[in-house]
């Protein structure tokens, strides 16, 4: 009886090994599988994004290297303290391309705010005139004449003060147009 406890210990116990193992491995397939299942569906909906991700993200790199081939210009930018007093003036660099457009753009990005947003603009001199015509947001709360004299001193008078102090660009005189209609300030 002994010979036959002792046999069965030395096939049980092997037995129970396996059991084990099958056990454990079976409990990391498990969450592996889920984990792989779970992930499935991440890569999936990450591609969808990186499908048009890449287009955007491949052109900033071609435009990238353009921009360090393009040649780049400083001038002087023209910010308002936060007094709404007066105009700082900062050195950055534009595209030699268009540096009007350029200057323009970088003030009208520090513009933006939650309930005043504009959807683009257009910059034309003619004779020492510098037209900006802005393009207000549909989605903008707040219209042109809404500002107050402190975000009209910064967005208007940041404008003025940077088209007409850059001397390379011989800008007179500033005007500034909402869809072609004139903006009165």
């Amino acid at each position: 009886m002994s010979s036959i406890i002792h046999n069965s210990k030395r096939y049980l116990l092997p037995f129970i090994m396996v059991a084990i193992a099958a056990s454990i491995s079976s409990c990391s397939s498990s969450p592996t599988s889920h984990s792989i299942d779970s992930e499935a569906p991440a890569p999936a909906n990450t591609t969808t994004p990186q499908i048009s991700s890449p287009s955007p993200t491949q052109n900033p790199p071609a435009a990238t290297s353009k921009a360090t081939t393009r040649k780049m210009t400083n001038v002087t930018l023209y910010t308002s303290d936060l007094q709404c007093q007066e105009l700082i003036p900062q050195k950055i660099s534009v595209p030699a391309e268009e540096p009007v457009t350029g200057a323009v753009g970088k003030i009208l990005e520090e513009r933006d705010t939650s309930d005043f947003n504009l959807s683009g603009y257009r910059v034309n001199v003619e004779n020492g005139v510098a037209t900006i015509d802005l393009r207000l947001s549909p989605q903008s709360k707040r219209q042109l004449v809404s500002l107050s004299s402190c975000e009209q001193f910064a967005l208007f008078g940041s404008l003025r003060k940077t088209l007409t102090s850059n001397p390379q660009w011989d800008i007179k005189e500033v005007r500034f147009t909402e869809q072609g209609k004139e903006v009165i300030l």
